[in-house]
């Protein structure tokens, strides 16, 4: 299995506060009730445990929440996507009001796959976990 890693990330929040933030998909709308009109058109829908984007150049992919490990991780698996892999969100405590986050795909890829997609799998992971040091929590 081939796994791309964020860099791990600090958050201003609890590890449990982020834990619960980020383990149902709902509080989607309180982030794009915050961004400006457009900018985050790839989010196509989502519930508690679900959540469908338009991922340029691949089509709409789907992924659902599999697994809840109480305030340290939460993982993904693609339901709609041409290559099929699993995310994680993992987190670890700082202090009472700091934590950490990393962000790890991991797919079965051939080599000549792999070649094509490291680049973009490595700047989606970074770009995510950027984006999860940015909600309020």
């Amino acid at each position: 299995m081939t796994k791309v890693e964020s860099q791990v990330k600090h958050i201003q929040a609890s590890q449990e506060a982020v834990f619960n933030k980020l383990s149902d998909l709902n509080n989607l709308q309180q982030l794009m009730d915050l961004v400006p009109p457009g900018k985050l058109d790839m989010i196509k829908s989502f519930d508690a445990d679900s959540i469908t984007v338009d991922a340029p150049g691949v089509g709409e992919i789907k992924l659902v929440i599999v697994e809840r490990t109480p305030s340290s991780c939460i993982k993904f698996a693609s339901e709609k996507s041409p290559l099929p892999f699993n995310l994680w969100i993992q987190l670890l405590p700082v202090t009472e009001v700091e934590s950490k986050v990393k962000v790890t795909i991991g797919a079965e890829l051939n080599p000549f796959i792999k070649a094509m997609v490291q680049k973009p799998l490595n700047d989606a992971v970074e770009r995510l976990s950027n984006a999860l040091t940015m909600i309020r929590y």
